[in-house]
């Protein structure tokens, strides 16, 4: 009983000695910072400063130029992080190969490749890896050393076209359509594979059934295109479930059903090159059409 007790008591010291330290881990890090997505740091540093936009560009460091002038390095455009790693006091402190080797087990690990990796210089050194997304898009990540090791920072960024929620006002949907019988949206978006609307779709929905409410006589077929990430026919019926989805959330803001028809394109009809995001994420549209 006693050998028991006393196990339990050291168990429970244990377990409180390591929740101490993650606080005192954790401690260290600034106010209302985060880690970027799926990369952990380095053991023995803390967060710095930290960063995030949901649509920002970044010039990776791809070329030995690109060293040197920032200006011509590699312009991406998508969703950013940025973090600021700094050696704890008294912590082991890397080599800037050891930095970079880790960092580009990783991203060899994730299924990425290393694109350019800048010799070291005064005691810095560059990085970048890209690195592909589940869902089939392009991360790159870049990871710039200081003071050889001492800190470091990482630049991670999801390849992508800005979520445009916005883009037509009523007033402009109305003389789209009168001048060109058809508008495209780009702000209706929907989960990857799925027929289900996200909440940032809202505002642009919410334009298109005021002016469905403001043109009485009007009646639109919306029809759904996809990317050409996977087969044909599938796209072709999730372009159908998704245009269905646009009507049943019109018809429930009080539009009638008979002034709504669904049609699905899938991915036979382009506007842009399927083979980057940004084309594919061009490609990804609602059209409304009068008839």
């Amino acid at each position: 009983m006693m050998r028991r007790t006393l196990a339990s008591l050291a168990a429970l010291v244990l377990a409180s000695l390591c929740t101490l330290a993650l606080a005192a881990r954790d401690s260290l890090d600034a106010e209302g910072s985060s880690e970027p997505p799926g990369l952990p740091r380095f053991p023995g540093f803390h967060i710095d400063s930290s960063q995030h936009r949901d649509f920002d560009e970044f010039r990776f460091t791809t070329t030995q130029r690109a060293v040197d002038d920032p200006e011509a390095g590699d312009a991406k455009e998508g969703r950013y992080w940025s973090t600021v790693y700094v050696l704890n006091d008294g912590a082991r402190q890397p080599s800037a190969l050891e930095l970079v080797r880790n960092h580009e087990n990783a991203a060899k690990q994730a299924g990425g490749t290393l694109v350019f990796r800048s010799p070291a210089s005064g005691g810095r050194q560059s990085a970048v890896y890209r690195l592909p997304r589940p869902d089939g898009g392009e991360r790159w990540m870049q990871i710039d050393i200081q003071n050889d090791g001492f800190h470091y920072q990482i630049h991670l960024l999801d390849v992508g076209a800005m979520a445009q929620t916005l883009e037509f006002s009523t007033a402009q949907m109305r003389d789209t359509l009168r001048k060109g019988g058809q508008v495209a949206l780009h702000g209706i978006l929907f989960e990857t594979g799925k027929a289900a609307i996200r909440p940032e779709s809202r505002p642009q929905l919410g334009e298109v059934a005021a002016l469905l409410r403001q043109e009485g006589s009007l009646k639109l077929i919306v029809e759904g295109h996809t990317d050409d990430v996977g087969q044909p026919q599938a796209n072709l019926l999730l372009s159908r479930h998704r245009a269905e989805a646009v009507v049943q959330y019109l018809v429930a803001q009080g539009v009638a059903p008979a002034r709504l028809r669904a049609e699905g394109r899938g991915d036979g009809t382009p506007v842009a090159d399927n083979r980057t995001e940004q084309g594919r994420a061009q490609n990804r549209r609602v059209v409304l059409a009068r008839f």
